[in-house]
């Protein structure tokens, strides 16, 4: 059997930078430990399978591997799902089934291989829980305790769709040293994936207004992540200086690992509830193959 497949950099304009994706074109027939064992195969963050849709009114079904496991909901997946639908199929509006729910993503084509989509999130972000415990996170992070805490930003869970411990760190530099402890990670971080998230504001920085690392996931450092940039939303939404209002964000990543990205985040808000949250980024195809199974 021959699946094709395409390799895509995500949250980036250059080839060689963002963070990889694989795509499998026909996903269809594939058990999920089949599915798992590819995933495993190609080692990247994440794999996307894409599937004939359950709905014929949407584009298409995708499912969403990391190495170790499915997930329901991925942002640099649906991103690169996004543009390989959107310069397969010359479309600009997309409807993706995926386990969270029905996504859907606008997409403009840049060139034949590359292009930007940005998509609803499925979910709106939710609050879990407060991180109070500053001590262990900074031995957990390499930090100190009073690098903790940003602006108006405390330490909480968010998930939309992924649960993530939102970390706000004192600046950029700050930011650029954390470095995990193991030994306490999963002990100090110990909702759902065991992430750590840690961002802060980017006043100095004039190509983004915030700066991002995310830790865990069994994956070490990730280099750009929608799904948490997606949870990121909820924090910024709770603590936005307007109750009826839109804003909009350009997030950095990846930096530190060399594999720079940019994701735009929007949230919008109406009598002091967050009604509308979305991701968004370009996307460049960089190989395609085929698997021979």
């Amino acid at each position: 059997m021959k699946l094709d497949y395409l390799l895509l950099d995500v949250f980036t304009r250059e080839r060689l930078q963002g963070n990889a994706l694989a795509v499998v074109l026909k996903g269809d027939g594939l058990l999920d430990n089949e599915m798992q064992a590819i995933a495993r195969e190609f080692n990247l963050s994440e794999t996307v399978f894409l599937t004939r849709p359950k709905n014929e009114r949407n584009s298409a079904g995708v499912r969403i591997f990391t190495p170790y496991q499915e997930l329901p909901f991925a942002g640099h997946p649906t991103v690169g799902a996004a543009v390989v639908l959107g310069l397969q199929g010359e479309r600009t509006a997309l409807r993706m089934e995926e386990k969270v729910g029905l996504v859907t993503a606008l997409f403009e084509k840049a060139d034949k291989r590359s292009g930007e989509a940005r998509f609803t999130l499925p979910r709106l972000p939710l609050k879990l829980a407060d991180l109070d415990d500053r001590l262990g996170m900074a031995q957990a992070l390499g930090i100190e305790p009073e690098d903790i805490g940003c602006d108006v930003f405390a330490p909480a869970v968010y998930t939309a769709g992924v649960t993530f411990h939102l970390v706000p760190v004192r600046n950029a530099r700050v930011l650029a040293r954390a470095k995990p402890n193991q030994a306490l990670f999963k002990t100090i971080f110990s909702h759902d994936h065991n992430s750590a998230y840690l961002f802060t504001l980017t006043p100095e920085e004039r190509d983004n207004d915030i700066a991002a690392r995310m830790f865990g996931m069994n994956l070490g450092e990730d280099p750009g992540t929608g799904s948490a940039a997606a949870a990121l939303i909820g924090l910024l939404s709770d603590n936005a200086d307007f109750g009826t209002g839109q804003a909009d964000y350009i997030l950095r990543q990846g930096k530190e690992m060399g594999r720079l990205c940019r994701i735009t985040l929007q949230l919008r808000k109406e009598a002091e509830m967050l009604t509308h949250g979305a991701i968004g980024g370009y996307a460049v195809i960089v190989g395609e193959g085929a698997l021979d199974l």
